[in-house]
């Protein structure tokens, strides 16, 4: 038993102060870089509000995301969301004061699904009027051309 003990140990001759201390970031970058990369791959295709399908339009103004806007979305079976959320048309003006009162510089951004009915776009622009607003930008998409 004696000489089995002896040989597992001194098999593997260690040499003093050999140890190495130091820490290899290398993995550590690689794995920092790939979060990285993907980040920035999907960070531009994260839309805010509800999705929804535009009309397009010839002529389009663009507008960068600036994420300055209070966006209103009507989506085609006509619910209403104020920034993701849903809600009736009527607490729209409460909404949006509250967060204008917050917030002054941010305009309001209303997206319409180009199925819904002309009647559900109208009574969310009526909601924003009584909230005393100056300007609502509609969202349209542009025609892509051939």
């Amino acid at each position: 038993m004696h000489k089995i003990r002896t040989k597992v140990r001194t098999h593997k001759k260690r040499v003093k102060g050999d140890v190495k201390a130091d820490i290899n970031v290398t993995p550590l970058v690689d794995v920092v870089l790939v979060l990285l990369i993907i980040f920035m791959v999907v960070t531009p295709m994260i839309a805010r509000g509800v999705p929804v399908d535009l009309p397009q339009t010839v002529n389009h103004d663009k507008k960068p995301d600036d994420g300055k806007d209070i966006i209103v979305s009507v989506t085609k079976d006509k619910k209403v969301y104020f920034s993701g959320n849903e809600t009736k048309p009527e607490n729209l003006p409460t909404l949006v004061e509250n967060e204008r009162r917050k917030f002054p510089e941010k305009t309001v951004f209303v997206k319409g699904d180009h199925r819904t009915t002309y009647g559900a776009v109208r009574e969310v622009m009526e909601a924003l009027h009584k909230a005393k607003l100056d300007d609502i930008m509609l969202g349209t998409e542009e025609v892509k051309r051939k």
